[in-house]
């Protein structure tokens, strides 16, 4: 999953653990460290849009479920 930002880039000098690095890159198919630390960083943002999504889920927070009208036009 490819998240596009329209920022701009910065430059970081990180300490980043070889085998770690490794990992992800193999799990995210990436070929470079650049492409691996943005992967992983669109991985964690896109996780903590599934985890808000499925807290408003349980909590039928802004779901219309109970509306009739809702339901009913649904199934059209």
């Amino acid at each position: 999953m490819n998240l596009i930002y329209t920022r701009a880039m910065t430059k970081r000098l990180v300490d980043i653990a070889d085998d770690k690095l490794d990992r992800a890159r193999e799990i995210l198919g990436a070929e470079s460290i650049k492409s691996t630390v943005n992967g992983a960083l669109d991985e964690v943002i896109a996780l903590d849009r599934r985890r808000r999504l499925l807290d408003r889920l349980a909590e039928q927070r802004g779901i219309d479920l109970g509306d009739e009208q809702v339901m009913s036009d649904a199934w059209r």
